[in-house]
C-alpha cells in the first residue's frame, strides 16, 4: 500500500474511542436496553441470508460511529479493494492475497503479475470435477479392479483443518457409501486409528502439500505408501491408482509414484488457512460432489461481493471485526468464544482458531516496527448445548470477560420432534442471561436464603453476537467462513499488520529437524542445545533403548 496510514494509536477515532471508553465502560446492558426498547430490531443486519444481531453488545450509536470511523482512518476500503485487484498485500513474502479469486465466477477477471488468473482457478476445478466424477460412480478402480470406497485426506495446517471442516459440516450432503478419513498427526496413532479398518484396494489417498516437502505430511504419506504397498503385493505401479497430489512440486510428486495426471495445483497467492475452496477441497468435493461443492464456492463469493461493495455500516464482516477490536483493545477481553448450535459444524472452532490466530498473532506492523496495543484474541468453542454443561459458569460467572458469537440455523436437517425447537430456545436464552443476568433482588424474590443470594446472582453485562441462519447448506457453509475470513482481514487492516503471513510456525519446525537426528542416531549425539532440551533428547534415547 501506498497510502500512508497514521500510527494506531495516533488516529483521530482511535483517541476518540479511548475517551468514549471511559464514559460507556459503566454502562449496563439492561439500562442500554431500558433506554432504547427498540435496541434489539435497530441493531441487526441482514444480508445474504444471514442475519446478525448485534445489539447484545456493550456499545452505543456513538460507539459505532467512533469504530467506524477508525477503519476508514486505517484505509480499510483501499485495503480490500488492494486485495481484490491482486496487489502484493502479503508484504513480507511479497505474494498477492487472492483466496477471494478461488471462488470467482467463470469469466470474471483478477490480474497478478499482468495475468488473469480465474481461469486457472476454473481449469482446475475443472479437472476436480471431472476426478470426483469418476471416483464417485465408480469408473475410477483401484489396482485391482475394485471401486474406490475409501477416501485418506494426508495433510497438516490448512491442508487438514478446512478439509475435515467442511467434511463434518456437509456431511448431511456427503456420499454415504463412501468412507472419508482424515490424518494430520505425526504421532503414529492418527495413521494407523484412520487405516485400522480400510481395505488398500479400495483406498485412495489424497497426499495436500504445495512443496511435497511438509515433514509431517510426508511422513505419513510415506507410511501410506508403504501401508498401501503391503495391501496390495507391493506393486510399485499400484501407487498411481491409490495416490493422488495436490501440489505443485512435479518432479517430487513422480518420483513418489504419482501420475502428474492426477496432480492438482493451487498457487502461492492463497494462504494455506485460506485454501479449502482450492484443490485442497478435493476431499470435499469427492464427499458432497462437484454441484454441491460449486453451490459453496458460490457462497463464498457473495459474501466477497458484500465485503467487497457493501458500506460498512452495513457491511458483515466489518461489524464483527470491528467489535472484536473493540473488545481485545478497549476492554482487555483476550478470547472470543464462537459456539455453533449445529452439531454438524462440531470442528468449526477448530478451524477459526488457525484462520484467526495464525493470521493475526502478529507483534510488529506492516512497517515492522513493535505494536503497543494488543493484535490478535484467541478463538476457541465448542457446538452448544454441549458448552453449557462445562465452561459456560465461566463466561456467565466468572472473572474473564469473554465476548462470545453463537451461530443457529432456522431449519434442521435432522428433524426430530422437540429437538430443533429446544436447541434454538437455548441459543437465544443463553445470549440473554449473558447479557442481562439475575440481580440479588431478584434471587431474593425467589425466595433464596441471604447467605446464598451472592452465589446465585448472574452480573450479566457479558457481550455476544447472534448469526441466525435459514439452514446449513454448502452455501451457507461458504457465506459462513468467507464472513470471517473479512472479519479477520478487517482486524488486521485496523492493526496495520500483515495477516497473510506465517513467521510464527517457522521457528519450531526447523529447530525439529535439528533434532530429529540426534534422537534416531546411533551414536551418542553432541547436543548444543540448552540444559533442558539436551537432558530431555537424552531421556527419550534412554526411553527408546529401554524399549528394545
Amino acid at each position: 500500500m501506498t497510502t500512508a496510514i497514521r500510527p494506531l494509536t495516533e488516529r483521530p477515532a482511535w483517541k476518540a474511542l479511548e475517551a468514549h471508553f471511559k464514559t460507556v465502560r459503566e454502562l449496563h446492558l439492561r439500562n442500554l436496553f431500558a433506554d432504547d426498547p427498540k435496541r434489539g430490531e435497530r441493531m441487526a443486519v441482514e444480508a445474504l441470508g444471514l442475519y446478525l444481531d448485534y445489539s447484545k453488545n456493550r456499545i452505543t450509536d456513538e460507539t459505532l460511529k467512533l469504530l467506524l470511523q477508525l477503519a476508514e482512518q486505517s484505509g480499510l476500503r483501499s485495503r480490500i479493494d488492494a486485495m481484490f485487484l491482486g496487489e502484493k498485500i502479503n508484504i513480507t513474502e511479497k505474494r498477492a492475497v487472492l483466496h477471494v479469486a478461488l471462488r470467482a465466477p467463470r469469466g470474471a477477471s483478477i490480474v497478478v503479475d499482468g495475468e488473469n488468473v480465474v481461469p486457472q482457478v476454473h481449469a482446475v476445478l475443472d479437472k476436480m470435477t471431472d476426478f470426483s466424477n469418476r471416483v464417485r460412480i465408480g469408473a475410477w478402480k483401484g489396482h485391482t479392479g475394485k471401486r474406490i470406497r475409501n477416501v485418506v485426506n494426508i495433510g497438516i495446517g490448512g491442508s487438514d483443518l478446512g478439509p475435515v471442516m467442511a467434511y463434518e459440516a456437509l456431511k448431511h450432503y456427503s456420499d454415504r457409501d463412501m468412507t472419508f478419513r482424515f490424518v494430520s498427526n505425526v504421532d503414529g496413532t492418527d495413521f494407523a486409528e484412520a487405516v485400522r479398518d480400510l481395505d488398500p484396494s479400495e483406498t485412495l489417498f489424497i497426499v495436500s502439500s504445495k512443496t511435497f516437502t511438509t515433514l509431517e505430511t510426508m511422513t505419513n504419506a510415506h507410511t501410506a505408501r508403504d501401508w498401501s504397498l503391503a495391501g496390495l503385493g507391493n506393486d510399485q505401479t499400484s501407487v498411481a491408482k491409490h495416490f493422488v497430489a495436490v501440489s505443485t512440486n512435479a518432479p517430487d510428486v513422480t518420483k513418489f509414484g504419482i501420475d502428474t495426471a492426477n496432480m492438482f495445483e493451487f498457487w502461492d497467492w492463497v494462504g494455506g488457512r485460506y485454501s479449502m475452496d482450492s484443490a485442497i477441497g478435493l476431499s470435499t468435493m469427492l464427499a458432497i460432489g462437484p454441484d454441491n461443492f460449486s453451490s459453496m464456492l458460490a457462497g463464498f463469493h457473495q459474501m466477497d461481493e458484500h465485503f467487497r461493495s457493501t458500506p460498512f455500516e452495513r457491511n458483515l464482516p466489518v461489524l464483527m471485526g470491528l467489535l472484536a477490536v473493540w473488545y481485545n483493545d478497549f476492554f482487555g477481553a483476550q478470547t472470543v468464544g464462537v459456539f455453533p448450535y449445529e452439531q454438524y459444524l462440531k470442528r468449526f472452532p477448530a478451524y477459526l482458531q488457525q484462520l484467526t490466530m495464525e493470521s493475526n498473532g502478529k507483534h510488529v506492523t506492516l512497517d515492522g516496527t513493535a505494536v503497543t496495543y494488543q493484535t490478535g484474541p484467541i478463538y476457541w468453542g465448542e457446538p452448544g448445548t454441549n458448552g453449557q454443561h462445562s465452561f459456560y459458569q465461566l463466561i456467565h460467572q466468572g472473572t474473564k470477560l469473554i465476548p462470545c458469537d453463537f451461530i443457529a440455523f432456522g431449519q434442521p436437517l435432522n428433524p426430530l420432534g422437540r429437538h430443533h425447537d429446544m436447541l434454538l430456545a437455548n441459543v437465544f436464552a443463553q445470549a440473554e442471561a449473558l447479557a442481562f443476568g439475575k440481580t440479588a433482588e431478584e434471587v431474593r424474590a425467589e425466595g433464596t436464603p441471604d447467605w446464598l443470594v451472592p452465589h446465585r446472582v448472574f452480573e450479566g453485562d457479558r457481550p455476544s453476537s447472534t448469526i441466525l441462519v435459514e439452514r446449513l447448506t454448502p452455501e451457507a457453509l461458504g457465506k459462513l467462513v468467507a464472513l470471517y475470513e473479512h472479519s479477520v482481514f478487517t482486524q488486521g487492516a485496523i492493526w496495520s499488520i500483515d495477516s497473510f503471513d506465517q513467521w510464527g510456525v517457522e521457528l519450531g519446525k526447523v529447530l525439529a529437524q535439528r533434532i530429529v537426528p540426534e534422537l534416531e542416531s546411533v551414536e551418542p549425539p553432541k547436543l548444543g542445545h540448552d540444559n533442558s532440551t539436551n537432558n530431555l533428547i537424552l531421556r527419550y534415547r534412554k526411553l527408546k533403548e529401554n524399549a528394545k
